[in-house]
């Protein structure tokens, strides 16, 4: 469904120093300087896939959206999504995916969501009666009933984003490119957002490009993860491996029924936290079921559990090792 092949966007830059000279010496001659922003990366996507894009700020992750979706232009590279070419912006095209941004939004701020949604429904030429059907779908699953028609602008940022959402799906696009979708937004909605886009892609089949800074959101959603750091992947492959690959020790989660000392709790591994009756320590993968025993032996426990560290910590790991190969030019 999305194929990329030696995918490039470069950018001329103009940089000065501050100041009034600079200012004045920039009129006559300028420096220039080209940032790689996505600097020749390769990855498929097939139809059905729920796939994380993910990388640190400034990695390339919107920028690929956006190409990926023919709001920009290719420096070099192929570029192919459910069989078309992005950049011409085919009507045919534009009828198959939805680009969701949850900085930007395309809801018109001083009307109602439905005014968005009929507008919507005019430009991808869907039939009135597949619009309220799937107005009425979406509506229920989303909970927006009582929001369609209060201005925009007095909808709270859980609630423009569910419209945004229901804005996006209304043609029903079989490929999804999702940018944040949950920015900004509590647990309660990030995790309703999360089962909506879940629940789509499971009845329609529909392809999810994700890109996020909230774990939960890719360990929930994406089996599978593509990693960009500095406009380059830097792994491609399923979200478990990544993490087993990276940091294979486990952390065991104890819970006591007595105070207990930390130096009590290092006797079986690192402790990385200890307060109020819980401990979090960390051991080495195969050495779990010895501490785990040892634990229950010597501790009074009233609960304990075994956890892969958290992703947000693989991540670093992965970035650091990925910037130290670059500097020693492995």
């Amino acid at each position: 469904m999305i194929d990329v092949r030696g995918l490039k966007k470069h950018y001329r830059v103009h940089r000065r120093e501050p100041g009034l000279g600079a200012a004045l010496r920039s009129l006559f001659h300028r420096s220039y300087e080209t940032v790689k922003a996505v600097d020749g990366i390769d990855f498929g996507v097939g139809p059905g896939e729920r796939v994380g894009f993910l990388g640190p700020n400034g990695a390339g992750k919107t920028t690929t959206l956006k190409m990926l979706s023919g709001l920009l232009h290719p420096t070099a590279g192929e570029v192919r999504v459910a069989g078309h070419v992005p950049r011409r912006r085919e009507a045919e095209f534009l009828k198959k995916i939805a680009l969701v941004m949850g900085q930007k939004q395309q809801l018109l701020w001083d009307l109602p969501p439905a005014e968005t949604f009929a507008l919507n429904r005019a430009i991808y030429d869907v039939p009135h009666s597949q619009f309220r059907e799937r107005l009425r779908e979406l509506s229920r699953l989303l909970e927006l009933e009582h929001l369609l028609g209060k201005p925009t602008r007095q909808l709270s940022l859980g609630e423009r984003m569910k419209c945004e959402l229901a804005a996006a799906l209304l043609h029903r696009p079989s490929v999804l490119f999702l940018d944040e979708p949950t920015i900004g937004l509590d647990v309660s909605m990030q995790a309703t957002v999360r089962t909506f886009v879940k629940d789509y892609n499971e009845r329609f089949g529909a392809t999810v490009l994700l890109t996020s800074h909230y774990m939960d959101d890719v360990v929930a959603l994406c089996p599978r993860v593509v990693v960009i750091d500095r406009g380059r992947i830097i792994y491609d492959g399923d979200l478990r491996q990544l993490a087993h690959s990276v940091r294979p020790d486990k952390r065991i989660v104890v819970r006591v029924n007595r105070p207990v000392a930390e130096a009590e709790l290092s006797r079986f591994g690192a402790v990385i936290s200890w307060g109020d009756g819980r401990a979090v320590i960390q051991v080495a993968a195969g050495e779990v079921p010895v501490a785990v025993g040892r634990i229950l032996a010597a501790l009074p426990v009233a609960d304990l559990t075994v956890e892969d560290p958290p992703l947000e910590e693989v991540m670093s790991e992965l970035f650091k090792g990925s910037r130290r190969a670059v500097s020693t030019g492995l």
